[in-house]
């Protein structure tokens, strides 16, 4: 794990009034509420720049953009996190579908979901809303 995450891996536990305080009242909807962006009409989706890829609710790593590709989807995609520590995986039942929500380890902040239709050798694509990303470039 890279100095820049352990420094940050403290669990950011707060109320749902603290985050109000600290969030725009998008990025509240997208990392409390899970909510979705807007494919195709969101921040990050044809950034090519390289950087790297907070989380906008706490700032932890998240991502890199040597692990950003361009799936189709309307969404940053990304093969693989910064470091695995760096998001949680939890099922997600809801709307009537199965999928693997992607949560930040540090704050619990609902980032987007990973689906197994990703390019070679993992075949992972992290499907991430730009809402829940602050970048930063090299």
């Amino acid at each position: 794990m890279s100095s820049e995450n352990k420094s940050q891996m403290k669990s950011q536990i707060k109320s749902n009034e603290q985050w109000r305080k600290i969030l725009t009242p998008e990025q509240y909807r997208v990392l409390r509420e899970s909510a979705t962006d807007v494919p195709f009409a969101n921040k990050y989706n044809d950034n090519h720049k390289e950087g790297k890829y907070y989380c906008a609710g706490c700032g932890a790593l998240l991502f890199e953009s040597g692990k950003k590709f361009d799936s189709g989807s309307g969404w940053p995609s990304f093969t693989a996190p910064a470091v695995g520590e760096a998001v949680e995986l939890v099922t997600d039942n809801s709307h009537g579908m199965s999928r693997v929500e992607v949560r930040c380890a540090q704050c619990q902040g609902h980032l987007g979901h990973v689906f197994d239709d990703g390019p070679p050798p993992a075949w992972q694509r992290y499907c991430i809303n730009s809402t829940s990303l602050d970048f930063k470039g090299a």
